[in-house]
């Protein structure tokens, strides 16, 4: 048994019932040198069999020869007793035995008939006696109650010790939860800086050697302008690269749709709601505003989650050339969304999920809408402008010519 609060107790009873054994194995062995008897060098001998056999049981009462070992026990305990009437006394640590080896109604049997026994035996060695009757009785009683005690003791250091792995696992998959989580979060504050610096920072320097070479396609240097524009264009792939590697990896690996059906099958979808997921699993959006996206279904669906109490509720993303839509939809039970403005303006909201999607829709240069009533649900519309982003990520911006105009 692994070591619990309890352990000492249950060395404490295992070492008295191996010290009871053996100090009345000794008492049998010293009665059979005082009792001048044909058969004492036979009750010694069989007593030295049933303390090895009784060592053996180290061995076998874990396997599956353990009701084999407590047969064979009983079995020479049975030959002394008929031998000696001094061996009826072992029978008191045999009752922990049957109670500890055997299933609970089979040992409690097993206590009963060797009790009759002691008795039987005591009476035709020493005589019927109220003495010889109660005596056995009465240890047969407060073995079956100590025994049960014992067995309530261990499924209790058993429940403990389950409890505690639990614990344990628990709090290590916790931890290890919150690095993972305290990972993706600055992986994402990274790659959110990235995109809305250096990468915007390209794209405009991009933009102004495009406007450069547009204005003077005749100018001395314009291949340096050009250079330049080339070396920006490059700078920017390798940034959107870097975006790319630091955004969510079920993101990169599986595609937006995919990672939002994950969601929805391991973090909201239960019995009492159904969460529907319209979104093409070959979405091709840049990887920031992708983060995004997810990060902003996710807040939503917390709160519906949380607070709407809806039965159903949906997510879309649709996209055209010049932008995406995003919308979470449910048949919740709503709120008003102008009470929720004014608390917000005036710092009595508490809800910061709802400020904090807004602050990275405009960050995005996007638009978030939200419709509800209350008892007639909610609908959260983000939109966002991809154009000139995806013209610049994919190289399909106007170029400049070296052609004079018209």
């Amino acid at each position: 048994m692994s070591h619990t609060a309890l352990t000492p107790v249950f060395v404490g009873l295992r070492t008295s019932l191996h010290v009871l054994f053996a100090a009345l194995t000794a008492l049998v062995v010293v009665r059979a040198f005082m009792v001048a008897h044909p058969s004492s060098l036979f009750v010694i001998a069989l007593s030295g069999l049933l303390v090895a056999t009784y060592v053996l049981g180290r061995v076998f009462v874990r396997s599956a020869s353990a009701y084999v070992w407590l047969l064979a026990l009983s079995l020479e305990w049975l030959v002394l007793v008929w031998l000696i009437p001094d061996a009826a006394y072992l029978v008191f640590p045999l009752f922990f035995l049957y109670l500890h080896v055997l299933p609970r109604g089979w040992g409690t049997a097993a206590v009963l008939v060797s009790t009759v026994l002691s008795i039987v035996a005591l009476g035709l060695h020493t005589g019927w006696t109220v003495a010889g009757v109660i005596g056995p009785l009465v240890g047969a009683g407060v073995a079956v109650v100590i025994g049960l005690g014992y067995q309530s003791l261990a499924r209790e250091a058993a429940e403990r010790e389950r409890l505690m792995v639990q614990l344990l696992e628990t709090r290590d998959q916790l931890a290890k939860t919150e690095h993972e989580a305290g990972v993706l979060a600055e992986r994402a504050r990274l790659a959110r800086e990235i995109h809305d610096t250096v990468a915007q920072g390209l794209s405009s320097i991009q933009l102004l050697l495009h406007a450069a070479e547009r204005a003077a396609p005749e100018a001395a240097g314009l291949e340096h302008v050009r250079l330049a524009r080339e070396t920006a264009a490059a700078n920017l792939a390798d940034t959107r690269r870097f975006i790319r590697e630091l955004s969510p990896a079920a993101l990169v690996e599986q595609g937006m749709g995919a990672a939002l059906r994950r969601l929805a099958d391991t973090q909201w979808q239960s019995p009492e709601r159904e969460v529907r997921i319209r979104v093409a699993d070959a979405l091709d959006l840049p990887m920031p505003i992708q983060t995004a996206l997810l990060r902003i279904a996710q807040g939503a669906m917390a709160n519906v989650v949380q607070h709407a109490q809806a039965t159903q509720a949906t997510i879309s993303i649709d996209r055209d050339s010049a932008g995406v839509r995003l919308v979470v939809s449910d048949n919740g039970r709503g709120f008003d969304p102008a009470a929720v403005a004014v608390e917000s303006a005036t710092g009595t909201s508490d809800s910061f999920g709802l400020t904090a999607t807004r602050e990275r829709v405009e960050q995005l240069g996007g638009a978030l809408s939200i419709s509800s009533k209350l008892g007639q649900g909610t609908t959260l519309t983000v939109e966002l402008e991809l154009e000139l982003e995806l013209e610049l990520e994919q190289g399909t911006a106007p170029r400049a010519t070296a052609e004079k105009p018209a």
